[in-house]
């Protein structure tokens, strides 16, 4: 007889959303609380809603204040962002990653592209050759 397989671990977007809930959290509440113990002021609830989301998956440095503040062990969330990562939740970016799977990055335009504006909203440049 062959023996069951291992429990797969849990992804992390629905392990953070069920502990944020717990809590009774929205997910601005969630990313106030990262702020205040990381010290670290930029984080918003949208990056807290593509966590969740999978469409993004935290490093190191915010899984380990997530385990802080949600009070989860940091091998526990650990192990979901690998599931993660491995089950290939997240969405392909950058254009590296974009051009092999063939399709074209959207999004921002930078130097060296055509058609591209500066950041910020300044003079738009055109390349002619």
């Amino acid at each position: 007889m062959i023996p069951p397989a291992p429990p797969r671990p849990a992804q992390l977007g629905p392990l953070l959303a069920r502990c944020r809930l717990d809590r009774g959290w929205s997910q601005q509440r969630a990313a106030a609380e990262l702020c205040a113990a990381a010290g670290v002021p930029t984080l918003s609830r949208h990056e807290i809603s593509r966590w969740e989301r999978q469409r993004r998956v935290p490093g190191g440095f915010w899984l380990g204040w997530l385990a802080v503040v949600l009070d989860v062990p940091l091998v526990a969330l650990a192990e979901a962002a690998a599931a993660t990562r491995r089950a290939g939740s997240t969405r392909a970016t950058g254009p590296g990653r974009a051009a092999v799977a063939g399709v074209r990055p959207r999004g921002r335009t930078g130097p060296g592209r055509t058609g591209g504006t500066t950041r910020g909203g300044g003079a738009r440049t055109t390349t002619t050759g």
